[in-house]
């Protein structure tokens, strides 16, 4: 598994909090989607149920072993003192539900009237709190007010802003903020070594300090997509060629994170133009960016269909190339 970065506050806040026995009882977990929050509080969890109540004041790493047994049983997914709730497949799509159900919530609730079965503690991840039924939120704020013993929820919220005023104040909060650039820069080279540094330092740009976003850009092969880009604007694609197969690389909800790498690329590839061109053509080149924003903003607004965003963006920099203008 990849080393986990920008944790490090949050790591010392919790094991400040745990060593001193003053561990609150509902933490939120705050900050930019891709930040890792889920897997920080996986982390946890993990830590609490292997290693119990402090004690002597030892010094601990959150990633500590701590019993072995126990350890197997959350490697193994079947803790019975972690408890989970997450929006789940619609009947038997592959698609998720919208939200997650006040019946889940509710499944929640009863198990906790049950005694703690292995170890002193039980653990509830809601990820993401955001995603809560305004039923199923309330129901989770009456548990938060009158909180089970030895009982901890860590709520995972990508738009703290927008929850319940008052299940944010009974929790504390953990803030997760984006990486520097040249932090993500190091991390990303340690991580994937065979990337050329100068493709290493584009994805760490284009991330925004979010570290699952960046993973997600490599993936995506953001090599691959910005040749493609590249291509369109120097020949014109004519036939349509590169254009529809860019509007099907980024179609869809699965492929948002390709298209977000497409809207990302295209101004530094824009301003790269404005600069090898002679000054009389910086107007268009200032036009097709006008229009590029545009149709993102109009996207956002919309149902946000990315083969359509994916498409108009690649004529965009077709009208850009030399043989067309």
């Amino acid at each position: 598994m990849a080393a986990m970065i920008g944790h490090q506050d949050a790591t010392s806040a919790f094991l400040e909090a745990w060593q001193g026995g003053r561990l609150h009882h509902a933490w939120l977990l705050a900050g930019p989607q891709g930040m890792g929050k889920g897997a920080f509080a996986a982390r946890v969890a993990r830590f609490l149920v292997t290693h119990g109540r402090a004690g002597g004041g030892q010094a601990v790493a959150l990633d500590d072993v701590g019993d072995g047994a126990a350890a197997r049983l959350v490697d193994a997914g079947n803790h019975p003192e972690i408890l989970s709730l997450t929006r789940q497949p619609k009947d038997k799509s592959k698609d998720l539900a919208r939200n997650i159900t006040i019946d889940q919530v509710r499944q929640m609730i009863r198990r906790l009237h049950l005694s703690l079965s292995l170890g002193d503690w039980r653990v509830i991840i809601v990820d993401a709190v955001d995603d809560l039924e305004n039923d199923g939120a309330n129901a989770l704020l009456k548990t938060l007010e009158e909180p089970p013993a030895q009982t901890l929820f860590l709520l995972v919220s990508h738009s703290p802003g927008r929850l319940l005023p008052t299940i944010r104040s009974r929790c504390r909060t953990l803030r997760f903020q984006p990486v520097a650039t040249d932090v993500m820069t190091t991390w990303l080279h340690e991580l994937r070594p065979m990337l050329e540094m100068p493709e290493v330092r584009a994805i760490a740009a284009a991330s925004g300090g979010v570290p699952g976003k960046a993973i997600a850009l490599i993936d995506s092969d953001v090599a691959v997509m910005e040749k493609k880009l590249r291509a369109i604007a120097a020949g014109g694609d004519p036939g349509n060629r590169l254009r529809e197969a860019l509007a099907r690389e980024v179609s869809g909800v699965a492929n948002r994170t390709r298209l977000e790498l497409v809207i990302d690329i295209v101004p530094g590839l824009l301003a790269e133009l404005a600069r090898e061109r002679p000054v009389a053509e910086i107007g268009p080149i200032l036009a097709q960016w006008d229009r590029v924003q545009r149709t993102v903003r109009d996207a956002v607004r919309g149902s946000y269909d990315g083969a359509m965003v994916g498409f108009e963006i690649g004529n965009c920099l077709a009208e850009l190339a030399p043989r067309t203008r």
